[in-house]
């Protein structure tokens, strides 16, 4: 436990001589040194801010209104760097609290020889102005030139095919891949166009995962050509595994009229792992065990190993007992005999 008298005790000394130094003659001559250097300090900054001065700032470029058929095959740049003239005080609210707004290239409001556009620095200096100070210069804007070359495609619909690998994690499994949408409108010249069969998503991995995921992938495309929409959403359900037994029974096939099969057991158990979501969907008549007769007369013995001719799709780890089975041939007599 703390003692309060001895911490009142410590906080009283140290506030009696934090005061005596405050109003001791020394403190006093401090303080008024400092208030008179911040008085001077301030005048100087005010003094030097209004000095004229250059700076250097980025102003976003965005193309708008580009129609769905029009793939830009060289892109203008993002942004202008502007050189700008002006007093210290202006630059720095501009550093500090002015947010540019972008440069917006309306496509329709821009024609150009062959498909290739150039816009100069003059057609687009006024909408920069209009941001600035009145008093501010520009001094230089690079580029000069905007410039972007586009070509006008005709489309047609493409499925898309995921790329990439997904895997589940111990005791889960991927159920399924679903794309959305399935298939996109692609656009570009007609030559290009005819070689385009899919459109490709970016390759990605995941891994371990646990539970359904979904992925925003972009669609990989090459020069001169465009996809709408430009990316898919892909979902990948994950299911759980489950055990389940089912008892399935043997049958003969293709045995003459007078001739029957008995097995030993006569049915045998067939233990797999599934989903979850399928458990009980899935019974003992989906299982198939076919025994033919010409497979019999070619065994050295009176033991078959039980095959399956046919199961459900996506279940693994199938286990059969009793794997091996006896067997007899039975000679069926007619009652004329």
């Amino acid at each position: 436990m703390f003692d309060r008298r001895k911490i009142r005790y410590t906080y009283l000394k140290l506030s009696k001589r934090i005061k005596d130094f405050l109003l001791s003659d020394k403190s006093r001559e401090f303080l008024i040194f400092l208030f008179f250097f911040l008085i001077a300090g301030g005048f100087w900054l005010l003094q030097t801010l209004n000095n004229d001065y250059e700076a250097e700032f980025s102003i976003p470029v965005r193309m708008k209104d580009i129609p769905n058929n029009v793939v830009l095959t060289s892109e203008p740049p993002s942004e202008l760097r502007i050189r700008v003239k002006d007093k210290g005080t202006v630059l720095l609210n501009y550093m500090l609290g002015k947010s540019f707004f972008p440069i917006n290239l309306g496509f329709l409001e821009y024609k150009g020889k062959d498909n290739h556009v150039k816009i100069y620095a003059s057609d687009f200096e006024k909408k920069i102005l209009s941001q600035l100070n009145v008093s501010s210069k520009i001094l230089s804007i690079k580029p000069d030139t905007l410039e972007y070359i586009y070509s006008e495609g005709k489309s047609k619909l493409v499925p898309v095919r995921f790329q990439g690998k997904v895997t589940a994690g111990l005791q889960y499994y991927v159920s399924d891949t679903i794309c959305n949408p399935d298939s996109v409108l692609v656009y570009a010249p007609e030559g290009i166009l005819d070689t385009i069969k899919t459109a490709y998503t970016q390759n990605i991995i995941l891994e371990n995962i646990s539970d359904t995921t979904r992925r925003r992938i972009p669609l990989i495309s090459e020069r001169g050509v465009k996809f709408v929409p430009s990316s898919v959403e892909m979902t990948f359900p994950v299911d759980i595994y489950t055990e389940k037994t089912v008892e399935v029974p043997l049958h003969g096939v293709n045995f003459p009229a007078d001739k029957a099969l008995r097995t030993f057991p006569s049915k045998v158990q067939i233990t797999f792992q599934v989903g979850l979501k399928r458990f009980r969907s899935i019974k003992a008549s989906d299982f198939i065990i076919h025994i033919s007769y010409e497979e019999l007369l070619k065994l050295g013995s009176d033991k078959y190993t039980v095959k399956l001719k046919s199961f459900p799709s996506g279940i693994n780890q199938i286990r059969i007992v009793p794997e091996q089975v006896d067997f007899l041939i039975e000679q069926i007599t007619s009652n004329g005999d």
